[in-house]
């Protein structure tokens, strides 16, 4: 992979952290924006490239989060600059549902291309995950007939009405916000660290299956909804099985199976989505993060004849679609195929994920180490326990940050480290990350910093 990136590569800071400009831009903040919008860093953008994010006090930082699994393709790839800029000097937006254009429609046959299975396949495209949740469920119910939802533990689908019904965990996301969209029950999901020895993933799916049967009557669902690998909730992988399992059931009682691809889609995973992985066919995907270099565009892709089931004027929206953020999803998708980014996150696999393990092996403070691809994640227990540990995911994340590392933290329990660098990243800057962070577990071990 060749990239020339613009901004350099490496990890730089001065002075006081954060630096004056920064606290300068809070204290703005704390007069001007919603308390309920947090920030996880104290430090403000003013540039970013490749694996970087420097500061507007000039501090560059090793970026692991990508903006949550976002810029793929970087911060400011090139080719999607050029791409939205050449856009924007034709028009800026027309509304697709009222004067369509070519960027939308190109923007459907990559899908159609790209998603796994042969079947004929239309598109919907939306602005942001929730959205496109919340629309594969109006798909679902309209084809079928039925109003059952079923969603599972641990799940994130986002922050809207009926996406926090679907969504498990209650701080920060449901706390005080309902009540919830009806219709939608919750199941037990594969957790290999924590369900009971020896449970594999047919005899989990077989469980969340029986319960689903007892409780609601399998032709009374019009959907099920998961994501291959739960992001929000821990980066839990389930175990092998199960999600073939369930699509297998979903098929055999005319569910609509709904793949929330949002976060592992997009050769996150290795492969272009995590339905590619685990060997099954989503009657629905929902897509959207890594789409567009950083430009907000989601999607509903899926079966031809549950996408063509709803009205004409049933789905859509002022914004969705956009021309500029269509024009870098091409562009993005483009660049994922120059550079196989697909093959860059199972390369950045195969030389973060024993550097991951070593570390547990060596503190004793981390009951599991998990994920596939550029989606890697630690999760922290009390020692010779498996009792979660938020207080050093704290700790640690604090630390690196402060050592020039931008680290995000996930799980129901509090107590997960993620990984989701730019497929871009240099190998050693990459590494020296994850240095970094070894030394912030090292050191939090022991109630320090380092």
């Amino acid at each position: 992979m060749t990239i020339t990136h613009r901004l350099p590569q490496e990890r730089r800071i001065t002075g006081t952290f954060p630096g004056p400009k920064s606290a300068a831009l809070t204290e703005r903040r704390r007069k001007a924006v919603s308390a309920g919008v947090s920030s996880l860093v104290p430090v403000y953008a003013a540039d970013a490239d490749g694996g970087v994010v420097v500061d507007v006090d000039g501090n560059s930082f090793i970026d692991l989060g990508a903006g949550i699994a976002v810029t793929s393709v970087g911060a400011s790839n090139p080719a999607v600059a050029a791409a939205v800029t050449e856009q924007s000097t034709h028009f800026a937006h027309t509304c697709f549902t009222i004067t369509p254009y070519e960027g939308y429609v190109e923007v459907a046959e990559l899908l159609a291309e790209l998603t796994p299975g042969d079947h004929e396949k239309r598109s919907a495209l939306f602005n942001s995950g929730a959205e496109a949740v919340e629309n594969a469920i109006k798909v679902a119910r309209l084809a079928t007939g039925r109003d059952a939802v079923v969603a599972f533990d641990h799940a994130y689908h986002g922050r809207t009405n009926l996406t926090m019904a679907l969504t498990a965990k209650a701080m920060p996301y449901k706390t005080n916000f309902g009540p919830f969209a009806p219709e939608v029950y919750r199941m037990p999901m594969s957790y290999p660290f924590r369900d009971e020895a020896g449970l594999s993933g047919v005899d989990a799916a077989n469980r969340a299956i029986l319960a689903i049967e007892k409780q609601l009557g399998g032709d009374q669902v019009a959907a099920l909804i998961i994501e291959p690998i739960q992001g929000e909730g821990g980066f839990i992988v389930p175990a092998p099985g199960f999600l073939p399992t369930l699509s297998a059931w979903a098929t055999a009682n005319g569910v609509v199976f709904i793949a929330d691809e949002v976060q592992t889609g997009f050769a996150r995973t290795g492969s272009w989505f995590a339905s590619d992985d685990e060997g099954i066919v989503p009657d629905l995907m929902t897509l959207a993060k890594g789409i567009a270099g950083g430009l907000p565009l989601a999607a509903v892709v899926g079966r031809a004849e549950l996408m063509d089931a709803v009205h004409p004027g049933g789905l859509g929206g002022t914004y969705g679609g956009n021309p500029i953020a269509c024009a870098a999803a091409v562009a993005s998708i483009a660049q994922m195929r120059e550079h196989d980014l697909a093959g860059r996150a199972r390369h950045i696999e195969e030389i973060v994920m024993p550097r991951l393990r070593a570390l547990a092996d060596a503190t004793g403070v981390i009951g599991d180490v998990r994920g596939r691809g550029a989606m890697l994640a630690i999760e922290f227990v009390r020692p010779g326990t498996a009792e979660p540990d938020a207080d050093i995911t704290k700790r640690v994340a604090a630390a690196a940050l402060e050592a020039g590392v931008i680290i995000l933290t996930c799980g129901t329990y509090g107590n997960v480290i993620r990984l989701l660098p730019s497929l871009v990243i240099d190998d050693a800057l990459l590494l020296e990350g994850i240095g970094v962070l070894e030394d912030a577990v090292h050191a939090s071990q022991k109630g320090n910093t380092p």
